[in-house]
């Protein structure tokens, strides 16, 4: 069987498991599906493998941590939609000067761990940007479903690749 066949049959059995994991035995967390998803396509965009899996989770993490920044500050500054336009700004520009330190040199796994932290944050009703709970934390809820997206990508790449062989 050739890689993609493969690929195919093991991301949609595992797309399942992970989709029954978050809705089901893992529902209680108020973890994101969504996320996960994000996580598993960035590992394969960071090439995959171990280093895939590093740059994904570290970035995922990386990107959380500005996000929830920048959500803490806007209250701090204030001025509406030009005080959230100056948090953005300044903790992205933060964010994209980390890549100077080799660990956080994945832009584009920062760059969506910010947006899916920032989309938490938007989407779900009572986040709270510094709580302690993953099911309102935005920063909880992303880094825990990212790393679970990271470790389905892993997974699924690892099945992959014997079934092709």
């Amino acid at each position: 069987m050739n890689l993609v066949t493969a690929l195919a049959i093991v991301i949609g059995a595992l797309g399942g498991v992970a989709t029954w994991l978050v809705l089901g035995p893992l529902g209680e967390l108020g973890l994101s599906i969504w996320a996960v998803f994000i996580a598993w396509a960035c590992y394969f965009h960071c090439g995959g493998g171990e280093g895939g899996f590093k740059s994904t989770a570290v970035g995922a993490i990386w990107g959380a941590i500005m996000a929830t920044v920048a959500l803490a500050l806007m209250p701090a500054i204030g001025m509406g939609n030009l005080g959230a336009a100056i948090a953005v700004g300044v903790t992205v520009a933060i964010m994209i000067l980390g890549a100077h330190v080799p660990l956080l040199s994945t832009i584009p796994a920062s760059v969506y761990g910010y947006a899916a932290t920032a989309a938490f944050a938007l989407m779900k009703s009572g986040a709270e940007p510094l709580g302690t709970s993953i099911a309102t934390s935005p920063l909880l809820n992303v880094v825990a479903s990212m790393l679970l997206g990271a470790v389905f990508g892993y997974l699924s790449e690892k099945i992959a690749k014997s079934l092709a062989s």
